[in-house]
This record gives structure tokens, C-alpha cells and sequence, in this order.
């Protein structure tokens, strides 16, 4: 999960369908480091979780597309930062001692308008290897992240440190060339997760285009959480198990299987079988939970949303050109009934998003007036297609000066709640004089970086939704491999001082301001096409305690270490 959702992003929770789970414990909670384990059983916990997707990595930086939504819960099962984000979107320690605060003095301002972030790492922190943990290993991954030759690890953050320094083993200080408000998540899942020095460092001296190839980011990974690797096999499954040395205390689950079922319809029916007891991640349509809710008596189903379904407008190479033409763009929002694609596949749970910022987050308010908004109106659709110099044909579809027909390319995953939205996008947007050519992209090609980046018309996802991923540092370009947050490309150096602004900005009116910039250049332009909030469905099997919801920033992951089983 994306650390910057806890701006621009979105949670609530809707509702838990289901009584009898037992009162969750606090993150600060959990068992202190050090302390003895319980009397346990010695009886194997053991608990099979499920997800829609293959994730070849459980480094998840490295994996492309919708596959990072799982790969993110996989992340979070086996590695912590030295702080983490729970589902309300507060940050905690980790390996840390401490978040830095300006409270806590361990975030200052400086006189010359940097910053200053400072970590203490907790006592007998260790890798999985049993190799002490350290701040030099966070040294290690600062240069990483920020190598201009390993673009996939790269991030805008990063343009707005100085230095990054070990005074000694325990203590890792970030000095900050300019504010930048999400300093203090530096070192957690998403910006900068640790690498361990002592089996990466001479790989990447020897050969740094081979470096995100070895096996360690995925069948060998190495990390910090409650639970490490014991098999990865592709097509089928991760095998985790429970790490004595975790800093918070052994986990009460022993392994945890998390089955890769690509079709969704066989996942629903591993759930109703019992033989999947957890879903994690993006895994169920609003539709699949609603039927797994009715049929399952084995279990609960909770809902949350935290993403938005938007169409990303390809912006380099697009096919028809005029998809970059921002009428166009504002025509097709026009000939979008989201309504009914609310009403019809989300269950009338979802509502319709106008902006990256949801009515539900505190800032909306304040920037609620710099949204553009662009109602169902069939009607403005075809005269706004009409004053760009495009005429209909015979058969209705608007062709151009050279009259070729206006059909465009929408691609999407095989996710369930995907495909259905798309074919209604195949069956609205043909009303309006635009002919739709829908594509699914198989699985073999879901990694496919190359493939993923260069579509020609619209990507349909179901994302977080993250300002950062429309900073031009974010496209995904062929010096990049590919890689990023930045479906569209879109790269505008107006919006990226919008951006940059936004997130240097510190004090909370000022900040607010920049973000409603930023959003009334991404609706006036139509950057992407926003569609509907995302509902988002979880299995939790009655046996569970303790598995709490999914947020913008964690999978059900985050609290795994307090996972226990009923009985």
C-alpha cells in the first residue's frame, strides 16, 4: 500500500456484517521485544489466505501493475520499516523507537529552510538471517533508492534530501534540503523499505543491471517482519512462517499459506469450500463479497474503500491523438454515466469521484471549490466532440479529418469488477459517437512492463489514489524500464511545481491551498477520468481474531504479528 494515500487517498469503513471477532488490540499493544513467548501448543497454527494475482516479488517496488495491490500484502506479511501505517492512516514505530515529531524534537525545521529527521532503532532489531539490523543498512538503501541507475526504486521524495548519516549503529539521521511533509514515513513500507546491506551490497557494486534480478527479492528474500519466506513457487503459492527474533514479539500464527488463484470465481469457491479462510488485499468484487456474505457461514465479510476506478488517458504515443486533446477527454467524462456503474456494480455501496479527494477526508472542504466537475450529460458529450472538427459516419461513430472511425483502446486486468466496468464503458460510450475496442490483458503479460506502459487509448485500474502519481518524475519511461506510478505519463512541469509545492508545504491552510491547485489543474484538465469509489470487500474466516481492516497505506497485513486463531 502507498504511503501517499494518507493525503490524497481515501477511508472509511462501511460495515463489518459479521459479530464475534474480539476486540482488536492498540498497535502499541503488542508483546514487548525481548519479552518470553506464552505457553504454546505445539500443534501447527496454520492459516491459508488467498489473492487474485502471481506476484513474482515480495519486494514490492519491483512488481508492475494491479499486481502490486497483492504484492503489497505480501510486503507487509514479511518486512517492517522502521515505522508502518495502520488502516486510519497513523504512523507508528516499528523497528523504530519513535515516529519523529516536531513534539518529540526528533523532527526539526532548520534555519535555512530544511529539515532534519532523526530514527532510533529499537534494541536487538535483527533480519530474518539472524544479522543485527542496523543504520548502516539504511545508509545502504538511501544510495539505492536514490542511484539515478535503478530508476525502478526511485521517488520524488527523494529529490529533497541532502544526506542521509549513521552517528552509530542505532541511529540513522536524514537531513532534508527542503520541507517535505511526508518525512517521517522515510524508511517505511513504500518510501525506502530497508535492504540488508551485508547480502546486497556487493551485488550491486558488481552489476547493477542485474541487481533487480537476483533471487533475493522474491523465493530468497530476506526481512524484518513477523514472518519469513519458507517457499515462493509462481503459479501457486507463498509459505510464510513465524520469526522467533520479530522486534514485537513472535507471532501467535505459526505459517500462513497465501494461495495465488488467478480466477476470481475459483477464489470465491476455495472460500464457500473453506479451504481459504482470508483474503488479502484487492482480492473481491462488491458482487463476490455480497454472494461469499450470503452463502458463508464459516466467516465474515468486511468492507472498506480506499481507491478510486479511474481511466488513465495514455499521453505519449496515443492512438486516436485526440485522447490528448483535453475536450475530448472532458466529452468522454460527459458520456460517462457513473451513476449506474455505481448503482450496478458496486451495489450501491460506492458513490462518484469528481476529484483524487474524497468527501470523507478533512481537507476536502477546502479544496471542494477548485473541483471541476462534469455531470452525465449525453448531450454536451457529442457537441464538445463536434466543436473539436470531428464528424459521425454512417454509423454514428465520429471519425477525423482523414475519416478514420474513433475507436479507442481501453485495457484493463482480469479482475472481476475490471472487466464488468469496462464493458459498460463498451456499451455507454458508443452513445456518444466513440467506439470502444475493450482489452484484457492476460496474465502472462501483467508483468510485462514494457506492455503495461505503452497502451495506446485508456488504462482502467482500481488504484490508490495517490497525488504523486502524476508527477512527471513518476512516467514511466524507457530509461525507467517502465516503471512507476504515472499510468498516463502525463508530464507537465506546471503540475509538478503544483506537486512539489504541495508536499513542501508544512504549515496545514498553505498546504491545503496547494492541493486545491493541484486538483483544479487535474479536473480542468482532465488528467485522469475518475469514475467511482472502489468497494472493497474482505473474507475473514470466523476462526481468525484480530484481523482488522485494510486502509489507504496497509493491507490486512499491518497487524499480522497479533493474529491469533479461536480454540
Amino acid at each position: 500500500m502507498r504511503t501517499w494515500t494518507r493525503i490524497a487517498g481515501m477511508f472509511f469503513a462501511l460495515a463489518v456484517l459479521v459479530a464475534g471477532c474480539a476486540p482488536p488490540p492498540s498497535p502499541t499493544s503488542s508483546q514487548a521485544p525481548g519479552a518470553p513467548s506464552p505457553q504454546r501448543s505445539t500443534a501447527l497454527n496454520r492459516v491459508v489466505a488467498g489473492i487474485p494475482s502471481d506476484p513474482p516479488f515480495v519486494y514490492n517496488k519491483l512488481n508492475v501493475g494491479g499486481v502490486g495491490g497483492q504484492g503489497s500484502a505480501l510486503q507487509e506479511l514479511t518486512h517492517v520499516g522502521l515505522t508502518n501505517y495502520d488502516p486510519r492512516g497513523t504512523l507508528y514505530p516499528r523497528l523504530a523507537e519513535a515516529v519523529p515529531t516536531l513534539d518529540n524534537g526528533l523532527w526539526k525545521l532548520l534555519p535555512d529552510g530544511g529539515m532534519e529527521t532523526t530514527w532510533t532503532i529499537r534494541p536487538n532489531a535483527t533480519w530474518h538471517d539472524g544479522t543485527p539490523f542496523t543504520a548502516e543498512d539504511l545508509v545502504f538503501t538511501a544510495r539505492v533508492v536514490q542511484d539515478r541507475e535503478l530508476a525502478v526504486f526511485r521517488h520524488t521524495a527523494y529529490e529533497s534530501i541532502e544526506s542521509v548519516e549513521a552517528p552509530d549503529s542505532r541511529t540513522i539521521v536524514v537531513t532534508w534540503k527542503r520541507p517535505f511533509i511526508e518525512a517521517d514515513a522515510m524508511f517505511a513500507q513504500e518510501l525506502a523499505a530497508p535492504l540488508p546491506r551485508h547480502l546486497l551490497e556487493e551485488a550491486y557494486a558488481e552489476s547493477k543491471a542485474t541487481f533487480t534480478e537476483l533471487p533475493y527479492w522474491g523465493r530468497e528474500f530476506v526481512g524484518t517482519g513477523p514472518f519469513k519466506v519458507k517457499e515462493l513457487e509462481r503459479g501457486s503459492h507463498l509459505l510464510v512462517e513465524a520469526f522467533d527474533g520479530y522486534i514485537l514479539g513472535r507471532p501467535q500464527i505459526d505459517q500462513i499459506e497465501v494461495r495465488f488463484i488467478a480466477d476470481e470465481t475459483t477464489l470465491v469457491a476455495n472460500i464457500l469450500a473453506g479451504t481459504v479462510e482470508l483474503t488479502l488485499a484487492r482480492a473481491l468484487s462488491a458482487e463476490q463479497g455480497g454472494q461469499i456474505r450470503e452463502q458463508w457461514n464459516d466467516g465474515k465479510i468486511e468492507i472498506t474503500s480506499d481507491d478510486w476506478y479511474v481511466l488513465y488517458p495514455q499521453f505519449i504515443g496515443a492512438n486516436p491523438a485526440v485522447i490528448t486533446d483535453a475536450r475530448f477527454r472532458r466529452a468522454l467524462l460527459h458520456g460517462t454515466d457513473r451513476q449506474q456503474i455505481a448503482d450496478t456494480l458496486e451495489g450501491r455501496l460506492s458513490s462518484i469521484t469528481h476529484a483524487i479527494i474524497s468527501p470523507s477526508r478533512p481537507q476536502y472542504k477546502e479544496i471542494e471549490d477548485a473541483i471541476v466537475r462534469y455531470d452525465f450529460d449525453p448531450r454536451r458529450a457529442i457537441q464538445l466532440i463536434e466543436n473539436i472538427g470531428l464528424t459521425r459516419g454512417p454509423d454514428g461513430i465520429f471519425r477525423d479529418a482523414a475519416n478514420q472511425r474513433i475507436e479507442i483502446e481501453i485495457n484493463t486486468t482480469r479482475l472481476d469488477a475490471h472487466q464488468k466496468m469496462l464493458f459498460t464503458l463498451t456499451d455507454q460510450w458508443p452513445r456518444i459517437g466513440v467506439a470502444v475496442d475493450p482489452v484484457v490483458i492476460p496474465p502472462q503479460r501483467a508483468q510485462d512492463a514494457e506492455y503495461r506502459a505503452i497502451f495506446p487509448g485508456f488504462a482502467l485500474q482500481g488504484h490508490p489514489a495517490e497525488v504523486i502519481r502524476f508527477h512527471s518524475t513518476e512516467a514511466r519511461l524507457p530509461e525507467k524500464n517502465f516503471r512507476g506510478g504515472n499510468n498516463s505519463r502525463y508530464m507537465n512541469p506546471d503540475l509538478d511545481t503544483l506537486i512539489d509545492r504541495y508536499f513542501a508545504t508544512i504549515p496545514k491552510q498553505e498546504r491545503n491551498q496547494a492541493l486545491a491547485q493541484v486538483v483544479r489543474h487535474m479536473t480542468e484538465n482532465t488528467v485522469p477520468l475518475p469514475i467511482i469509489w472502489r468497494v472493497d470487500p474482505t473474507a475473514i474466516g470466523n476462526r481468525l481474531q484480530n484481523v482488522m481492516s485494510k486502509g489507504p497505506d496497509a493491507t490486512q497485513a499491518w497487524n499480522s504479528h497479533e493474529w491469533d486463531l479461536r480454540g
